[in-house]
């Protein structure tokens, strides 16, 4: 459950802190006051996208922070290593002008889309277009899937559609025109004989720029390490016979300080050390006795590869290593590519009705829960003054080859009548914007019976919906209220009216700047505002009267409901 929400300097809200309350909580406010914006920050703090726009006039950033009960997100803290403190999840979205922003969990820093991962499992908001997704009729067999819990039948056949699908890319791959198909072989038989005189050797190039260094530099080489190997053994006198000097004086007096007897071990040590170093140096300096053949064996090696990685645009030779096996490869396939063909054919066969077995069972499941599904959608309009509804869902067919998609066999498209005598059409067609609020709040009701998100946020759901039909709203949204908590922007007294907790979105002026206040209202200040939306700025005692009497009908429903 969200417990407080905390917005600082996003679009016209400089400051607002909001404590939300169980059950249903509704935001009113005049048009353009700012009741959005509570929802633009509440998507903001669990991972929706953000934009620099979000952020006040000359702010240098816009903050949001939520604090939440832990409610499912225990997994995902688990699986992230995040601490909870003391049971509550605190989250935090800072957006900065210039278009860069922070995410914090707990005080821990996290991506947006871990964040994103994390409001899924706390918030579930419904904007203003959703209803408009149901004229999308694409959507409407996910709807169903949603509601009939089918993920294990969808998983089956998403497995069997992938190897359906990679099989028919290999085919296509392999099925070439005879033209085509010589051109190619052509091309790639060229290439594998290029690289196979080549005999190329992973690492060889590093090997010889390595060498060809050495030979570019062999004199300079031969003049250090001749030097050095004077200085270290073979000159007079040599660092070696200094320190075996040196040994000889200490090895008189070390009997007398335990400091010489170190200082000898020492020097035993150094001459070791020396004498290792001259025979490396030594050895060095005989290895440098190249043979102007080898430079050029060396340069024309280097060359060739480079000329072949520029043609054949790589980096080095174990890409054109790599290329030579895949050339390899795909050569094979040509030359014997009737025969993978005729397997590949066979295969499609074996796939195919493995796809159309796991097609079968995703649609029975379907189908069983298309029937169930029209008569809950239907039940729920009809408790929110929709009498003489119909609504099916129309399962079909795919049609021509091969009979299956990437979600199945079958069409999903959502049916309605409205009013009595009407044969079912397509929503689109056929549903006003008031219908199409009502539609999508019942399919929400219905599928949230089991949804484990604890808040559930509806920005303008009742676009469209006035009288009667309002008043079903309201007790609806209610009802949800009673099994998770709801978060509601409306303009209607009677949702308002059936509201735990109303909250009043105040704009203002001050200075020549715009400020939106968010201020939880009493029960007069409950009354006052419920008379505002139904008389507009005259409030009168009948408005107020009228605004009582809905209040006091709202308590009398909910209490009914205990």
């Amino acid at each position: 459950m969200l417990k407080s929400l905390h917005i600082e300097n996003i679009a016209v809200v400089e400051r607002a802190d909001v404590e939300f309350r169980p059950g249903l909580n509704v935001l009113t406010g005049e048009t353009g006051a700012g009741k959005s914006i509570i929802i633009d920050a509440l998507y903001a703090v669990t991972g929706g996208r953000t934009s620099r726009e979000l952020v006040r006039s000359g702010a240098e950033r816009g903050l949001a922070a939520a604090v939440f009960d832990l409610g499912g997100a225990e997994d995902w803290l688990s699986e992230n290593g995040i601490e909870a403190e003391e049971g509550e999840l605190i989250v935090q979205r800072s957006i900065s002008a210039d278009g860069r922003g922070s995410c914090r969990v707990c005080g821990v820093p996290v991506t947006a889309a871990q964040l994103r991962a994390l409001g899924s499992h706390l918030v579930d908001i419904h904007g203003q277009n959703d209803g408009r997704q149901l004229l999308d009729e694409t959507r409407h067999l996910d709807y169903l899937d949603a509601f009939a819990g089918c993920a294990a039948e969808r998983d089956a056949y998403a497995a069997a559609w992938t190897a359906y699908r990679e099989n028919e890319r290999e085919i296509e791959r392999l099925s070439l025109d005879d033209e085509t198909r010589r051109r190619l072989a052509e091309s790639l038989s060229y290439r594998v004989q290029e690289l196979e005189k080549a005999e190329l050797r992973a690492g060889e190039e590093a090997e010889l720029e390595e060498k060809s260094e050495l030979l570019r530099n062999a004199e300079r080489l031969r003049e250090g390490s001749s030097g050095a190997y004077a200085a270290l053994y073979g000159g007079e006198p040599s660092a070696v016979a200094l320190a075996g000097e040196a040994r000889g004086y200490l090895s008189r007096v070390t009997g007398y300080s335990a400091e010489l007897r170190e200082a000898d071990a020492s020097l035993r040590e150094a001459l070791a050390l020396l004498e290792d170093a001259a025979e490396r140096v030594r050895d060095f300096e005989l290895s440098l006795d190249f043979s102007p053949e080898e430079f050029d064996r060396v340069e024309s090696r280097l060359s060739q590869l480079r000329r072949l990685e520029k043609k054949f645009s790589v980096s080095d030779e174990s890409e054109l290593i790599e290329l030579y096996d895949t050339s390899a490869k795909r050569l094979a396939e040509i030359e014997y590519g009737d025969a993978a063909l005729d397997r590949l054919e066979k295969k499609r066969a074996e796939l195919s009705a493995a796809c159309r077995k796991a097609a079968a069972a995703l649609t029975e499941a379907r189908r069983s829960a298309a029937a169930r599904l029209a008569e809950r959608v239907e039940s729920e309009l009809k408790a929110l003054s929709m009498p003489s509804v119909r609504f099916e869902t129309a399962l079909t067919p795919l049609v021509g080859e091969p009979g299956f998609g990437p979600k199945g066999a079958d069409e999903v498209v959502f049916l309605m009548s409205a009013n009595a005598g009407e044969k079912p059409g397509r929503i689109a067609r056929i549903a006003s914007g008031g219908e199409l609020s009502r539609i999508m709040l019942a399919l929400k009701t219905v599928f949230g019976e089991n949804d484990p998100v604890p808040t559930a946020v509806f920005d303008e759901i009742d676009t469209g919906v006035s009288g009667v039909a309002a008043s079903r709203v309201g007790e609806k949204l209610s009802g949800i209220g009673r099994v998770r908590q709801v978060l509601c922007v409306s303009h209607l007294p009677q949702i308002a009216a059936m509201a735990d907790a109303q909250y009043r979105i105040v704009k203002s002026e001050r200075g020549g700047r715009t400020y939106t206040t968010v201020e939880e209202l009493d029960r007069e200040g409950r009354r006052r505002e419920l008379a505002r939306l139904t008389g507009g700025d005259s409030i009168t005692d009948l408005t107020l009267a009228s605004a009582e009497e809905l209040l006091t009908a709202a308590d009398r429903r909910k209490a009914a409901r205990e």
